[in-house]
């Protein structure tokens, strides 16, 4: 259709399309806040905060900045626990050990938090309770550890008392069983299976006394009667002697004395019978008992008096040497004691249960934090970081993948081509042998027919 040149150009020019709307001005993205510096981002760096993200939520900060503290005070907290503990438990350990110790316990509880409060930051897809239960878990494993020390100490007047009275007890019955197992009569109880380990060997015993002297009764009388009979044997062969060497059987030779043979054998048999009985060694040995048996009953009278003496300080040295050989510092000791303790009425109860509550509470904290509260912002932008990040890694691989398969394909591609360039190589190199051959056959022919036609 023509263009009608009368219409005035304002109409021409209302009658045109109108453009195409601009878009709307996008607002810019906000800028992260400027990096924070100092204490506060190494406390926060001790959970794992990356600032980086964190500087795109900055009202956060201080947040994770007492999450931070939190931990730290867990970990000192800690410390002083392990110091406590073997300030408590090894009196005589050095100061500077029990402090380096307490320090490497501070440092290992201060990663183990670390790594607990680090592991629970970001947009949990598969539940929060799922993800934090088993940190929670093992903060409150630590938290048992740490309290226990601490207990000891605020239970420690207590402890000892307990100790003492439980020590004093043991020692007063070793003196019962010591008195009853050594009577002051000193009767013999090696036949009481409970008094087994309980004999205590004290000299001076009057029933020891007493069988000392039945004893040597028995054998004075025994060999008073050997002395009797060997005494009564000697005086009759003593008379034999006398009788035949007396001077009415002397033998007189002109006019000299002599004893005849009867007298010389008789002379003989008590000689050599006073010589094989013993008597002079039986005699001396009957003296000696006679008087061992007097001072036995010399001692026997006064040994009521001396002998419980004697058993008396004797059971009072064993019931103190049994006393301090008993354990009074040792861990299992004194966790048996704070047993005791902490339930031997319901108030002492109440105060372990809820010395236990609030150490655990303290400890666990910074995951009991993240397990009442919302995600935060951060939490977010890091899921999104790492949401980002997997994506990209993702892209790179299947970019990789891909280019590695354009790789090969063109690889193949050349392979093939080169192997078809040789087979046409082959081929041509083929023809060129067969035309070759053809014309050989060809010139052989004429060769053959010009000869046969100039024949």
């Amino acid at each position: 259709m023509a263009t009608d040149l009368t219409t005035p150009a304002t109409d021409r020019a209302s009658d045109a399309p109108d453009p195409a709307p601009h878009p709307a001005p996008q607002p810019p993205a906000p800028a992260p806040a400027p990096p924070a510096r100092g204490p506060a981002a190494r406390l926060r760096g001790l959970i794992g905060v990356r600032e980086d993200i964190l500087d795109h939520g900055p009202e956060e900060r201080a947040r994770y900045t007492w999450y931070g503290a939190i931990v730290v005070n867990t970990a000192l907290f800690g410390g002083a626990s392990m110091a406590i503990a073997l300030v408590t438990f090894r009196p005589d350990l050095p100061l500077a050990v029990a402090l380096v110790v307490a320090a490497v316990w501070f440092w290992v509880v201060l990663a183990l938090d670390s790594w607990l409060v680090s592991s629970t930051h970001g947009v949990h897809t598969k539940g929060r309770l799922r993800a934090l239960l088993p940190r929670l878990a093992v903060s409150v494993l630590l938290g048992l550890f740490i309290a226990e020390p601490l207990l000891f100490q605020v239970f420690d007047p207590e402890i000892r008392q307990e100790i003492s009275v439980g020590n004093d007890r043991k020692a007063a019955k070793h003196r019962g069983a010591l008195m009853s197992c050594n009577p002051p009569s000193g009767a013999d109880t090696t036949a009481r299976p409970e008094c087994a380990a309980h004999q205590l060997k004290v000299p001076g015993s009057p029933a020891v006394l007493r069988a000392q002297l039945a004893k040597n009764t028995t054998r004075s009388g025994e060999l008073r009667t050997q002395v009797d009979r060997i005494n009564k044997n000697l005086s009759t062969k003593m008379a034999t002697e006398q009788r035949e060497c007396g001077r009415a059987k002397w033998i007189w030779w002109n006019g000299v004395a002599d004893v005849s043979e009867t007298c010389e054998r008789a002379r003989a048999d008590s000689t050599s019978y006073r010589t094989s009985s013993k008597i002079k060694e039986y005699e001396e040995e009957l003296s000696a008992l006679t008087a061992k048996g007097r001072a036995l009953a010399v001692k026997r009278d006064s040994a009521d008096d001396t002998y419980q003496v004697a058993l008396q300080r004797r059971i009072e040295r064993d019931t103190a040497r049994f006393a301090g050989d008993l354990d009074g510092t040792g861990i299992l000791t004194r966790a048996h004691a704070l047993g005791k303790v902490a339930w031997s009425d319901s108030f002492a109860a109440f105060i372990t249960v809820l010395l236990h509550l609030l150490l655990l509470a303290v400890d666990a904290m910074p995951v009991l934090a993240k397990l009442m509260s919302r995600p935060t912002a951060y939490d977010e932008n890091l899921t999104d970081r790492l949401r980002a990040g997997r994506r990209l890694h993702g892209d790179k691989l299947r970019i990789r993948h891909t280019l590695a398969e354009i790789e090969h394909q063109e690889l193949r591609h050349l392979a093939e081509e080169e192997s078809a360039d040789r087979m046409r190589a082959v081929e041509t190199r083929h023809q060129l042998h067969a035309a070759e051959r053809a014309r050989h056959f060809r010139a052989e022919l004429d060769a053959r027919a010009a000869r046969l036609r100039t024949r």
